[in-house]
């Protein structure tokens, strides 16, 4: 094993596939996430460390740190967690937007903040890898919390990224529509799910396979000369416009 790569959102569509192309590599994904049973099926296929917990309860970044890092080392962090929810701006109340950031935003931060001491006893450089979305850099109408809330991620990589350079890396990754369960309600439509299939040039929605790989390579050390980025992994379409 070349290391322990902590994960939030283990049990996540995305965070699964990124702990599969991790454990690919020869990392030892350490999972976080919520469904305890979906947890425990992919830390048993992957002979993971696993803590289970709500990045609402403060006290799970620190058990988790210590349950991956034993007080030693971290390779690498990456925080697969987020939210989908749609709304106009008239119908979004300040709940809407407090849970938007604290999980998005606020929980990255504090993932970050409570693995800082392991991610510096790391060999090389640790990487760090952060989720945002298309919809910060192109505006769509009904994402205003969201948007708001992965700006904010988009944020905290670049400042992150200047102030732990050159020891520890930062990246994030904003990806459009991935078919996920989190993302059912929209992509368990087959109409819905085609007609936002068919606004991106390569005409299909995202799997989470097509964004395990770079994650899998911006935490590890195949990117030592990688940081501060907001990659877009989106069919095209935060760049492209097939139609006039």
């Amino acid at each position: 094993m070349v290391g322990t790569i902590l994960i939030y959102g283990g049990s996540g569509g995305i965070g699964a596939a990124i702990a599969r192309a991790l454990k690919a590599r020869g990392y030892r994904p350490h999972l976080v996430g919520r469904g305890a049973e979906r947890l425990e099926a992919v830390a048993a296929e992957l002979d993971a460390g696993f803590t289970a917990g709500d990045v609402a309860d403060d006290a799970l970044f620190a058990q988790a740190t210590q349950s991956a890092s034993a007080g030693g080392a971290l390779a690498g962090l990456v925080y697969a967690v987020g939210t989908i929810n749609l709304k106009p701006v008239a119908r979004l109340s300040d709940a809407d937007f407090l849970k938007d950031f604290s999980v998005n935003a606020l929980g990255a931060a504090k993932a970050i903040q409570a693995a800082l001491p392991a991610l510096r006893q790391a060999e090389g450089t640790a990487g760090i890898v952060l989720f945002s979305t298309v919809a910060v850099a192109q505006g769509f109408a009904a994402h205003a919390s969201v948007a708001m809330a992965k700006g904010a991620v988009e944020g905290l990589t670049l400042a992150l990224a200047a102030e732990l350079a050159p020891k520890i890396r930062v990246n994030c990754i904003a990806p459009s529509l991935t078919k996920t369960p989190l993302a059912k309600a929209l992509t368990g439509n087959e109409a819905m799910a085609k007609a936002i299939a068919d606004l991106h040039p390569l005409q299909r929605l995202g799997e989470p396979e097509d964004i395990a790989p770079l994650a899998a390579l911006l935490v590890s050390q195949e990117a030592s000369w990688i940081t501060g980025q907001i990659i877009g992994v989106d069919g095209g379409r935060s760049t492209l416009r097939t139609k006039g």
